[in-house]
């Protein structure tokens, strides 16, 4: 079921441990590892765009808004966050938005909807998902009505830390289970080159 919330796919990391570059466009599964995330995240939501500095043209291809960061200085995924709210509020009806990591192949097919019911139990906080007994604060339900306490903990506080603003803003934790058949996170990411080639061989096995 598409939820009626914006989605907002981080691929504005710096890749410093990849050698630099774009993750999200490394070759993955017969197109890119941003085609494997869109696959699975895409489908959960009614509006989609990337959160992404530099030049936009390098993601055209894929026919979405590319929101490059409200606060200068590559200031991490909360200013992706913080881009992706004002986004939301300016040019959707969304109430609240989904972020996911741009270099995350195997995100859970239920991310969206579990995460929007635990928001609804608790109006106003921040949904967070978790994994193994670990905190993915990149992969969050985020409502509208606290991007201001973000923008000043962002830029008058010069504090980047998601999982601060999380702890402070007030929380609920939605635990994902491990694959356990494939051994695999649903969160695994994709730092190092290793990865990219642990990712294509998963990847393999889950194909029929």
């Amino acid at each position: 079921m598409k939820r009626d919330v914006a989605g907002i796919i981080l691929a504005g990391g710096q890749s410093r441990r990849m050698g630099g570059g774009d993750k999200s466009l490394l070759p993955l599964g017969g197109g890119c590892v941003l085609d494997q995330v869109l696959s699975r995240f895409g489908p959960q939501i009614k509006t989609l765009a990337l959160s992404a500095n530099g030049d936009p043209a390098r993601f055209s291809r894929f026919g979405l808004p590319v929101l490059a960061d409200t606060v200068p200085g590559f200031a991490g995924p909360l200013a992706g966050v913080l881009t992706g709210l004002e986004w939301a509020v300016a040019g959707t009806h969304c109430k609240a938005i989904v972020t996911a990591a741009g270099d995350t192949p195997f995100l859970p097919l239920d991310l969206v909807d579990r995460l929007a019911a635990a928001a609804g139990e608790h109006p106003g906080s921040i949904a967070v998902a978790s994994s193994a007994g670990r905190w993915h604060p990149t992969f969050a339900l985020w409502p509208v009505g606290c991007r201001d306490a973000l923008r000043h903990f962002l830029v008058d506080e010069d504090n980047r830390r998601v999982s601060t603003f999380i702890e402070r803003h007030g929380h609920v934790e939605v635990e994902f289970p491990v694959l356990q058949s494939a051994g695999l996170d649903p969160f695994f990411n994709i730092n190092v080159p290793d990865d990219l080639a642990q990712a294509a061989r998963l990847l393999h096995s889950m194909t029929p």
